[in-house]
């Protein structure tokens, strides 16, 4: 791994999982500001440019960051797993259909329980088969589930759309899927 992977996925790690670990506090909506995280990581032993770090989020499309409007704070678009951040989309109508993809060595646990959460604020879902392949192929052999999106959403189920593009509801039970 070379160093920009590193720092990138040292980034991923505190915006979206343990701010802590560099000593920094995003607000509730998961914003930290950048001139702050860049001191913290200096600290640290991780020296960043915000040069650097703007191509780390222009580049960055597993682990996706957001940069506010007025280039003050930076926030991972989603996937949080820290407590305090809730990041606030509004609830949107999805497509008929989205998609999840997952390994295969999780297909028992799904059929039993339905996609869960787990450790992040929302199950994550995409609107394109193969963004979805790839998702599932980070944690081994992929397999895709078809989401009816429509239908859940017909029945009451709330789905957010993450900055990048990414969509996102609290679970999908076993009969929404295929």
């Amino acid at each position: 791994m070379n160093e920009y992977e590193r720092v990138s996925k040292l980034l991923s790690h505190v915006l979206r999982h343990e701010p802590e670990f560099i000593d920094i506090h995003p607000d509730n909506d998961g914003w930290t500001d950048i001139a702050t995280l860049l001191r913290q990581l200096q600290i640290h032993g991780t020296p960043l440019s915000r040069e650097m770090l703007e191509q780390i989020v222009q580049d960055n499309h597993t682990d996706p960051f957001t940069i506010s409007s007025d280039g003050l704070f930076i926030r991972s678009a989603q996937g949080h797993c820290a407590t305090q951040t809730a990041i606030d989309h509004p609830p949107q109508t999805p497509p008929d259909i989205l998609f999840h993809g997952t390994a295969i060595s999780f297909i028992s646990d799904i059929c039993e329980l339905g996609l869960i959460a787990g450790k992040r604020n929302n199950v994550h879902l995409s609107a394109d088969k193969n963004t979805a392949l790839e998702a599932g192929a980070r944690h081994g052999d992929p397999v895709v589930l078809t989401i009816a999106a429509g239908e859940m959403f017909k029945t009451g189920y709330p789905f957010y759309l993450a900055d990048d593009g990414v969509w996102q509801t609290p679970h999908v039970p076993i009969k929404y899927f295929s």
